[in-house]
């Protein structure tokens, strides 16, 4: 061994090099997805059945987080929701693919001169600005400034490799470009980044350690090796999440498998392109221009790719939903959490609307206890009644898992209008369980009495206490379809539905006092059940307008 070739200085400054690069690239990621969550949420959400503003919508969401796997995750939840259909997210995975190379667009310039200064700029900012937006934009340029750093010593441990003759000699066995997609593939599923492999493929081609052909297949490799990232993620998730990742890998291997055998074509395409510098020659006319046209190759495939699939969009819908097809839910999984998933946390905006969206589903179960409690109620066997409050137990379940999860969130770096909102689906998740225990505790307990007594409700009452009942279930109704489609009108007619409700109820208590007065036998207990289920049913309507209120202070907040 050489002094100029030190084994451990070289590893060491490869590792530790590479460790920065990914450090600053989560770094980046993290403060850019809390600058942007609620941009890309309504980024999506906005989707249209227009599959080229699918792929433009992929291609700008993927090139603020730098990040094609996220994207695929966070689609996720969205086709869940019904907000997106299978066919949608193809589109949008296809334009996932254009957003990564913007990665390799800037670090082909020579950023690394300027590192340190953008690390000292993004650390400043981050420690002393004192509005949380403008500490995110500093987080977002120190991991940018971690990354470039992270380059430059990669860069400079690289250096003696140009002398090393077992590492020349390994990368001239690279020259067959099935190979080195291999090597490109496997790197890239070790790091699970394939902007640090294209990083990686600049420097060594800024050092003249890598020619165009080589760094061409590795880098088709690595198109490869980034989608075990989203297959990783999909494991043990619903048949939406692995179609997901199986669109991804689809897209992925079939465009390395297209151009694998056209990797010289691609390095003349990648040359007409680029600028050449004529007036150098050997390792330093590769090293002044190799990064620039990787770089603009990289960006050319994928978008061949995805401008070559775009028109199959449908039939990759077809082929992914066939080779993964729905299965029926067992009895126990229809009544667990559906959205929330631990994988949208880093994104507090996206994980806040998961959550919202499983409360919906909570209002519906608590809806159909509601609609099941008349005629039950009134004459209903001890069996109903179990049954009925057995409704209560999947309920109580699921807003244990959404207040947990909600917690989660809270544990977050949170804006002030997302700490709102979190408070306001704590609340809300809360009214409706709320609900369900005064179905499943008072109107059960008290109906179990009506039986003990042996107490018949006549059936002018009973259709008086069914009247003022379906009007409580409309107002729920109302509540949940705009907690749901986030429809502010909505809750505003619940909230207006409150003298009606009450002049209803007044009436029915003093008709129930003046029959009070005849001679009916068992007459107190008869009015006792009547009283206690007409209460109730006030109890939930007002819980209704806590939820109505809750949800349009939200909407205010958001506006």
């Amino acid at each position: 061994m050489t002094p100029e070739f030190d084994e451990f200085t070289l590893v060491s400054s490869l590792v530790g090099g590479l460790a920065l690069f990914l450090f600053g690239m989560d770094i980046m990621t993290q403060a850019l997805k809390q600058v942007a969550g609620d941009y890309m949420k309504n980024l999506l959400a906005r989707m249209t059945s227009n599959r080229f503003v699918g792929v433009a919508t992929g291609a700008t969401l993927t090139a603020i987080i730098q990040s094609s796997s996220i994207t695929t995750v966070l689609l996720v939840g969205f086709i869940s929701a019904g907000l997106m259909s299978t066919s949608q997210s193809v589109a949008v995975i296809l334009g996932a693919n254009i957003g990564t190379t913007i990665t390799a667009q800037i670090l082909a310039f020579k950023v690394t001169k300027i590192a340190l200064p953008i690390l000292a700029a993004g650390f400043f900012v981050s420690v002393t600005a004192k509005r949380e937006d403008w500490r995110q934009y500093g987080l977002i340029v120190l991991g940018l400034g971690l990354v470039f750093f992270g380059m430059s010593i990669m860069s400079d441990a690289m250096r003696p490799l140009r002398s090393f003759q077992p590492f020349l000699d390994f990368m001239l066995s690279l020259d067959h470009p099935l190979l080195a997609a291999l090597v490109g593939a496997a790197f890239t599923a070790v790091i699970q980044s394939s902007s640090a492999t294209t990083g990686i493929l600049i420097v060594m081609a800024g050092q003249g350690l890598l020619g165009l052909e080589t760094a061409i297949a590795l880098a088709l490799g690595a198109n490869i090796g980034t989608c075990i990232t989203a297959v990783l993620a999909s494991l043990g998730k619903p048949r939406e999440a692995v179609r997901t990742a199986l669109v991804h890998v689809l897209f992925n291997v079939a465009g390395v498998l297209i151009w694998i055998g056209f990797v010289s074509e691609l390095a003349e395409l990648a040359r007409f392109i680029s600028p050449s510098h004529q007036d150098l020659s050997g390792r330093a006319m590769t090293a002044a221009e190799v990064p620039r046209q990787l770089a603009n190759v990289h960006t050319f495939f994928n978008v061949a790719n995805t401008a070559l699939f775009l028109g199959f969009t449908t039939q990759i819908t077809r082929l992914v939903e066939w080779l993964v097809p729905d299965r029926p839910l067992a009895a126990d999984e229809r009544f667990t959490a559906r959205f929330i998933d631990d994988q949208l946390l880093g994104t507090p905006s996206i994980a806040l609307d998961a959550a919202r969206r499983e409360i919906v589903r909570l209002g519906g179960l608590v809806q159909d206890m509601l609609e099941a409690v008349i005629p039950v109620a009134t004459s209903g066997t001890r069996l109903q009644l179990s049954q009925l409050k057995a409704m209560d137990r999947p309920v109580d379940a699921l807003h244990r898992e959404i207040i947990g999860y909600l917690r989660k969130i809270s544990l977050s770096n949170l804006s002030a209008e997302q700490s709102e909102q979190l408070v306001a689906l704590i609340k809300i998740a809360n009214d409706l369980e709320h609900i369900g225990d005064q179905i499943a505790t008072n109107i059960v307990t008290s109906s179990n009495k009506r039986i003990d007594e042996q107490v018949t409700i006549s059936r002018p009452t009973a259709a008086t206490i069914a009247n003022l009942h379906g009007k409580v279930v409309q107002a729920l109704g109302r509540t949940v379809e705009s907690l749901d489609q986030q429809d502010r009108a909505g809750a505003e007619q619940v909230r207006a539905m409150k003298q009606d409700l009450a002049q209803r109820i007044e009436e029915i208590a003093r008709q129930q006092i003046y029959r009070l007065q005849a001679d009916e036998p068992r007459r107190l207990l008869t009015y006792a059940r009547e009283i206690e289920l007409i209460e109730t049913l006030d109890d939930i309507f007002k819980a209704t307008r806590r939820i109505a209120q809750t949800q349009i202070r939200a909407l205010q907040l958001a506006a």
